[in-house]
């Protein structure tokens, strides 16, 4: 059975080869992004704002507005969009639930 130290100097040497081995291998990752840059004449700022083949800033991005609720519980005051799960105090009759548009 080996011993705490033998153990951390064995974790110790294998760190030192991970990152040997991680160091060579981002050395050639980074070369064939350079090539295929190179090859697609991309620049960092065309990597940076695109995101899965769409140009960023697309529709998926922005951040969705509240709707403005359709149907009113006149007991609790709660209200509901018509958008989601139907709350189960509309009951089997929502349209007499449903909020009078002012004109």
């Amino acid at each position: 059975m080996a011993t705490y130290k033998e153990l951390m100097a064995q974790k110790a040497a294998l760190e030192a080869h991970l990152e040997e081995a991680r160091a060579n291998e981002v050395s050639s990752v980074i070369a064939q992004i350079q090539d295929l840059m190179a090859e697609y004449d991309l620049t960092v700022e065309d990597i940076a704002k695109r995101r899965r083949g769409r140009p960023s800033g697309s529709g998926a991005a922005k951040a969705k507005s509240a709707l403005p609720p359709k149907y009113r519980d006149p007991k609790t005051g709660k209200t509901w969009s018509g958008r989601g799960r139907q709350p189960s105090w509309l009951g089997r009759n929502p349209n007499r639930y449903l909020i009078q548009e002012e004109a």
